[in-house]
């Protein structure tokens, strides 16, 4: 039988959060329901709910940085038990057999992989996010959430989280390593405390001096602030690796000029709009742009554990999903720190 489920849905782009009842399919012998705890509240919600990606499916029901507890699971199930803490990111399902699945890559699935909200699933239905009251997903999708994590605080982790993760660890982040964060926001205030636990020399490239001291608190050794033009002269050659989370239009040739030769600028904040590359800024020191989309369900796994051992969660305020609505305004002004998380027990 279909299970009832309560949450938030927009009807319409640009439309208004309301509240929404709808039903989640029955738990299959693969399955697991949970209960859902709590749910971040991520840009990409955003954009896909103000239809900029071209890809909104209507009503849609946000949420894709997913924290619950499990309450049934299928006969098949002998990974997840009864009570257990799980997160559900941003993959719910996959092929399972192609060459990216095989090796952990499902985000990569070369036959399209099925996102946590708003996706046509196997079952021809299209996926409802976090904002609501529960969840049905198959178990190999679902990661395990350390008791010793906030299980609040641990929730922009499973995207926001793993988003900077995955390039720190693909770059061999750890000691003799500099490490340049553009950006601190959501995603580099997470970037800073991974290199930091993973031993580099994190320095915070911001364009708000205001968050110098909250950088150095997060982990940073060293603040440059980017309008400061002498200072970003002076770090020319610096870095091993910059994480560029600007998800704006924005001009990286500056940055460029900071890393050392065979350094690597990774892109994760995905500007919709083309970014001006000036080639030599490339070609003089064999310098590489990379680009990086979270991460698969093993890595996203390995990265919680990391979490779990380091203590390390993301900085939230926690909010009743009635405040959803100002909350969307607020993240489109910029005015949070440094992530949002839909307290669910209040729907």
């Amino acid at each position: 039988m279909p299970i009832p489920s309560r949450g938030y849905v927009l009807t319409e782009a640009g439309g208004e959060l309301r509240p929404y009842e709808f039903n989640r399919r029955d738990v299959g012998e693969d399955d697991i329901l949970v209960n859902l705890m709590y749910c971040g509240i991520c840009h990409s919600d955003l954009l896909v709910a103000g239809n900029e990606l071209g890809n909104a499916n209507f009503p849609l029901v946000p949420g894709h940085e997913i924290v619950g507890r499990v309450s049934e699971i299928g006969i098949n199930v002998s990974n997840h038990k009864v009570g257990d803490i799980v997160g559900i990111g941003c993959i719910v399902d996959s092929c399972r057999n192609c060459n990216s699945c095989g090796s952990g890559d499902e985000h990569y699935c070369e036959s399209g992989w099925t996102m946590s909200f708003n996706a046509k699933d196997k079952y021809n239905q299209y996926t409802c996010g976090g904002y609501s009251s529960n969840y049905v997903v198959d178990h190999r999708y679902a990661v395990k959430i350390s008791p010793d994590l906030d299980p609040a605080k641990a929730a922009p982790l499973l995207c926001g989280g793993i988003t900077v993760y995955a390039p720190l660890i693909r770059h061999q982040t750890g000691p003799g390593k500099r490490v340049g964060i553009l950006g601190l926001g959501g995603l580099g205030h997470l970037a800073v405390k991974f290199a930091s636990a993973m031993g580099a020399n994190v320095t915070m490239l911001t364009s708000s001096s205001a968050k110098a001291e909250d950088a150095k608190v997060l982990g940073a050794d060293d603040v440059i602030v980017t309008s400061d033009t002498d200072a970003v002269t002076a770090a020319a050659g610096s870095f091993d690796l910059i994480i560029n989370t600007v998800s704006e239009k924005h001009d990286p040739n500056p940055f460029l000029h900071m890393l050392k030769r065979d350094g690597v600028m990774s892109l994760v904040g995905a500007p919709a709009k083309p970014l001006e590359l000036f080639a030599p800024a490339l070609v003089m020191g064999d310098k590489s742009i990379t680009g990086s989309m979270i991460a698969g369900i093993e890595m996203t796994q390995q990265m919680l554990d990391f979490c779990a051992k380091h203590n390390i969660t993301a900085e939230t305020e926690v909010i009743p999903i009635d405040y959803v609505n100002e909350a969307w305004e607020r993240m489109r002004k910029k005015d949070v720190r440094y992530r949002f998380v839909i307290d669910l027990s209040t729907l």
